[in-house]
């Protein structure tokens, strides 16, 4: 686990300062060493997390003759067996590391034949020193991060945003059509960042830089189609290959050890792993503990648990520098545990392996259809969605309009086509509500609908809803809040946090399964949950889905933070962006118990927070204390 940075630009004609100083600011992600290629317009830069080859793993790695370089950040659980087949077709190896496989196969193969044969999470970038191409990829689902910025003779590519800020050629300017769209989703949901002309590598897809001119395909996505097989049948295929991505993912020369909360997912990955150490985190508040319920079951599989207890104070202040790390604004609140948890696993650990990812693969949210607690609506429900698909949407229309009652959430989301009701998991403001609070500037931005129909769009063949849904939480949700947040909040602590849920091999089992084995009357995530209890007691594979609660109703309703939130709010800049007697109503009558736009609030609160570190205080990293 480490950082890249690099970029190509003929008009820097000293280019060691430059490149050293973007790699310092990607320090924490890899704090065990550094080194950097410099040839001619090019400079690429690397920060290193020993996990692999403690000794010998230092990049840039360079072919047998010189002519090639890779810079790579992540790892490839199956490249001892690339290995051998390198080995047997001729290549040398100079070190034992997976970053050397990718490199010769990168030769042998070409980049897609390469993609298709590894398996893993990675970002990489691949220099030929003969013709000046530069080629690189992203992994599957888009577990690390890689950005790019084109502009003006200038090529900047690398794992965080800040660093671009170091070089002299970069134009740093506040990209004002994500800034509505963020207020709705509660993060940056377009693939231009919140800075102006900096974009993702897409997951899944590779570049090539060639004279001058970027090129970015697709070389992987997930394409769901049911298969024939038994529920039981089910059931083993899924245990089998989370046990052996376990495996795979377990593979280290440093310590491994798990997070651990009350949900199904980690407990699921910790029963298999059985780890020395876990961790778990608690907050200085009654209204959720998670902590003591995974104390619970580490106790049940005999492991050590360590759990932390983050205060009130200790969150607030951490917040700037959460959101410095993360480089763009993210209003999903778990951000603040996950930092702690992670820096609480960090005095013992290196390597620390976690839940996310099931959810999108196995059904897991209630937003798939899964809001109500009676069965029987869940029945009717199931009965529904067998009738034929005019009927079904024609019913779904009638449900819309009628007066609630119980069940009709679950009822309307069970027969309704899904592009017209799922966004994803995130709905903070409505597209109308962002659009009376932002000011006229930042209005101009693509809608809500067009942002999802992206994906929606790649799926029109499905006639299964719950599909639709999974395919597009897969590339929103889960690829810009889920594992963004996993990846900043790990290197922040330098830790490397790896997800063998979203294993490519897992995930050739979960987009075979049928829906009816995932979503039904007995529960979400079902075959999942019944697949846990060969590793997990029993009630634990059927705990309830929490996601990461965080006591932020508690927080804003305290006079301190109230204040603090307040006095923010005020500031003149805030005019910029908001009508600020909006915005400082809708806190006031919070506090005052009104209203309930906790998540509201908090989302206003992230982003003026990420903006006065980036833009008002020039990036500059807030002090941790």
């Amino acid at each position: 686990m480490c950082g890249i940075v690099g970029f190509v630009d003929k008009n820097i004609a000293d280019k060691a300062p430059v490149i050293e100083s973007m790699m310092d600011t990607i320090k924490h992600r890899g704090p065990n060493s550094s080194g950097e290629l410099i040839d001619g317009s090019v400079a690429l830069g690397f920060r290193r997390l020993s996990i692999i080859d403690i000794k010998s793993g230092m990049q840039p790695i360079y072919n047998e003759d010189r002519s090639k370089a890779i810079i790579f950040n992540g790892e490839i659980y199956n490249y001892q067996d690339v290995r051998k087949d390198l080995l047997k077709a001729g290549h040398i190896f100079a070190t034992d590391t997976d970053t050397e496989v990718l490199l010769h196969g990168f030769e042998e193969w070409g980049i897609v034949e390469l993609l298709k044969r590894i398996r893993g999470m990675f970002a990489f970038v691949i220099y030929d020193l003969e013709t000046g191409d530069i080629t690189g990829a992203r992994d599957f689902f888009g577990i690390k991060p890689l950005y790019y910025y084109n502009r003006q003779g200038t090529f900047i590519f690398g794992s965080e945003i800040k660093s671009f800020l170091k070089h002299p050629n970069f134009k740093k300017e506040l990209n004002k059509a994500a800034l509505k769209p963020y207020l709705t989703f509660q993060y940056s949901a377009l693939n231009e960042t919140f800075f102006k002309n900096v974009f993702r590598i897409p997951e899944g897809h590779y570049f090539t830089f060639k004279k001058g001119k970027l090129s970015i395909k697709k070389y992987w996505d997930m394409q769901f189609k049911e298969n024939n097989l038994s529920f039981e049948d089910t059931v083993k295929r899924i245990d089998e290959s989370l046990r052996d991505s376990v495996k795979e993912h377990a593979i280290s020369d440093v310590p491994v050890g798990s997070l651990l909360s009350s949900g199904v997912d980690s407990s699921y990955v910790t029963a298999i792993l059985k780890p020395q150490h876990t961790y778990s985190i608690d907050f200085d508040t009654s209204t959720y503990e998670e902590g003591s319920s995974a104390k619970v079951l580490a106790d049940k599989l005999g492991l050590e648990n360590t759990r932390g207890v983050v205060t009130k104070d200790e969150a607030i202040k951490a917040m700037p520098l959460i959101q410095y790390y993360m480089d763009e604004p993210d209003s999903n609140p778990s951000c603040v545990p996950l930092y702690f948890l992670t820096k609480l696993a960090s005095k013992d650990v290196t390597v620390i392996l976690s839940g996310e990812g099931a959810d999108e693969l196995f059904a897991g949210y209630a937003n798939y259809g899964y809001h109500s607690h009676s069965k029987a609506i869940r029945i009717f429900a199931e009965d529904l969605k067998k009738l034929p698909k005019s009927a079904r949407y024609s019913l779904a229309h009638g449900l819309k309009k009628m007066p609630n009652f119980p069940g009709r959430l679950h009822l309307y989301e069970s027969t309704a086509k899904a592009e017209e009701f799922f966004i994803g998991q995130a709905k903070i403001f409505t597209e109308q509500e962002a659009a009376d609070l932002v000011k006229p500037d930042f209005e101009k931005s693509r809608s809500v609908k067009d942002i999802v129909m992206k994906s929606y769009s790649k799926v029109t063949e499905y006639s299964d809803e719950v599909k639709k849904m999974q395919y597009l939480d897969l590339h929103q949700f889960m690829s810009n809040d889920i594992l963004l947040k996993a990846d900043r909040m790990s290197m922040a602590n330098s830790m490397e946090l790896r997800v063998p849920f979203l294993d490519k091999e897992v995930a050739k089992v979960a987009e075979g399964i049928p829906t009816k084995y995932l979503l039904n009357s007995k529960d979400s995530k079902y075959a999942l949950r019944v697949a846990a209890e060969r590793a997990l007691p029993k009630e634990w594979a059927k705990r309830e889905k929490l996601g990461f609660p965080v006591p932020i109703r508690d927080w804003i309703r305290t006079e301190d933070v109230y204040h603090k939130f307040y006095k923010l709010f005020s500031e003149d800049y805030v005019n910029e962006f908001f009508d600020q007697d909006k915005i400082l109503s809708m806190l006031d009558g919070f506090y005052k118990g009104q209203n309930d736009d906790r998540r509201k609030i908090w989302t206003i609160y992230t982003f003026l927070i990420w903006y006065k570190v980036f833009f008002i205080n020039d990036g500059q990293k807030p002090t941790e204390n």
